[in-house]
């Protein structure tokens, strides 16, 4: 194969993938340069193959030049974030690797492989600058956005003995400074007992940040939490991160396992310590940061598979609420229900509207693998559609197509009598069950039950349950 025919190889090769790929020879002159770098920069190829770097690249000085540190130093750079002026003015930032190129033991040349992260650097800077704005200092005359929700523990709705049990707990760590690990499936509320946590703890009157780990790349994520300091990367500027921002107050690490595995031994190094530094920083920073983090699969899971430091998680797993997931307390389900109507009622203009039997045997009879966030778009969804209704039907509530039919089919006639006297007979099974394993005991009944003593006494004279055998 002739060299022309490599060379055609290399331009084919470095065409086909997403990323920026600039490469040069040993003194730093353009040899290839692809499409996806060029539509970066908005440059033409031809205006940076031949040319040398620092003339292609005015924006980049010498000295913060990667091409530069591995065509003359020999230095290999690796998920640098850089951000230049392009040959036409335009700023861009972007996350680089450069490594020389050797052969004979000699650099011949090098390559940067680099990824646009431009709008992505511009939305986390807007989210920092939107973080440091006092509602105090907005002007009266400038209307002010809608205040975001503050939970507190009256916010979390149900019955359950394990809820309960939960939001006890819940309510005597919010007065100490100790690190909590909520665990529950995707929409079960973590979010609510953080909140709870903060805003019905002593600290409810210092700053509530929260950042979903899962959102930014590490090398924003890093100078989200711990700050930026100017000259730490080519365009930084002194910015706080939300450590800095939450001090006194409490941070909320939301998808931990999804922090790169890297940083999450930095963030380890920050808890042990007390204080941080800004990235690209000298100097240490003291904090006091209460920090809840959230998880939504089985830590032993996330640290079996490496996405979880163990030392991290037991750093943080000070006091531990693992979050039930909705298919597992379903009866809290009604009073969910009744909830989340009378909400939306008011969000939507509607009167008041009470759910019927079947409407609810209905909402009961589905697993919410969303949970509570699936069943408040349910609920959502038939009020909002609702005309001048004063009761929730059955034929209201729309349900997955797959669930949808389960229903139906065994709701039919042909099916012991419809649903409703399925579950009926399914629940007075259990009663009865619980009655006998409880030797008639109603209270220990209940318990068994997880439900009300007076929920319990509700549905024996609703069946004509006898306290006998």
């Amino acid at each position: 194969m002739e060299r022309e025919d490599y060379i055609e190889i290399i331009r084919a090769l470095i065409n086909l993938v997403d990323e920026g790929v600039y490469i040069v020879d040993n003194k730093g002159k353009g040899l290839f340069y692809n499409e996806a770098m060029a539509a970066m920069e908005k440059v033409n190829i031809n205006e940076v193959i031949g040319k040398e770097f620092h003339k292609a690249f005015p924006g980049i000085p010498i000295s913060k030049s990667t091409m530069f540190k591995a065509t003359r130093y020999d230095q290999s750079t690796l998920n640098l974030e850089q951000r230049y002026k392009s040959l036409h003015g335009r700023t861009i930032t972007t996350t680089n690797s450069t490594v020389p190129i050797h052969s004979k033991n000699e650099i011949i040349g090098a390559i940067e492989v680099a990824k646009d992260i431009t709008h992505i650097r511009s939305l986390s800077d807007r989210i920092l600058e939107l973080e440091e704005v006092n509602e105090d200092d907005i002007p009266s005359v400038i209307s002010k956005k809608p205040k975001i929700k503050k939970y507190v523990f009256e916010d979390i709705i149900g019955e359950n003995t394990e809820i309960i049990r939960l939001k006890n707990k819940a309510k005597k760590a919010s007065n100490s400074s100790a690190s909590v690990m909520i665990v529950g499936e995707t929409g079960t509320g973590k979010e609510l007992f953080a909140q709870s946590l903060h805003y019905g703890g002593k600290r409810k009157n210092k700053p509530f940040m929260a950042q979903n780990c899962a959102a930014l790349p590490e090398s924003l994520l890093e100078g989200i939490l711990f700050g930026t300091s100017k000259g730490g990367f080519t365009g930084a500027i002194d910015r706080p991160g939300l450590f800095e921002q939450a001090n006194g107050g409490t941070l909320l690490l939301d998808e931990l396992s999804a922090m790169p595995y890297n940083l999450q031994s930095k963030l380890l190094r920050v808890l042990q310590e007390e204080y941080l530094r800004r990235v690209g920083g000298e100097k240490d920073v003291p904090i006091d940061v209460r920090i809840i983090a959230t998880l939504n699969q089985s830590p032993q899971i996330l640290i079996d598979k490496g996405l979880l430091r163990k030392d991290l998680f037991y750093r943080l797993n000070v006091v531990s609420i693992n979050i039930p997931p909705l298919r597992k307390r379903r009866d809290d389900i009604e009073i969910l229900c009744q909830s989340l109507v009378n909400k939306h009622c008011r969000r939507y203009e509607k009167e008041p509207m009470l759910i019927s039997e079947r409407a609810l045997n209905k909402l009961e009879s589905y697993d919410y693998p969303g949970n509570i966030r699936e069943l408040e778009n349910v609920i959502m969804q038939a009020v909002s559609m609702s005309e001048d209704d004063k009761v929730l039907n059955e034929h209201m509530i729309s349900l997955p197509v797959a669930e949808m039919e389960a229903y139906k089919h065994v709701n039919s006639a042909e099916n012991i009598g419809g649903l409703e006297s399925y579950l009926a007979n399914i629940e007075k099974e259990l009663i009865r069950s619980a009655l006998i394993n409880q030797k008639n005991n109603i209270t220990k009944a209940a318990e068994e039950l997880g439900i009300k003593r007076q929920t319990l006494q509700h549905k024996m004279k609703k069946y004509r349950i006898e306290a006998k055998i």
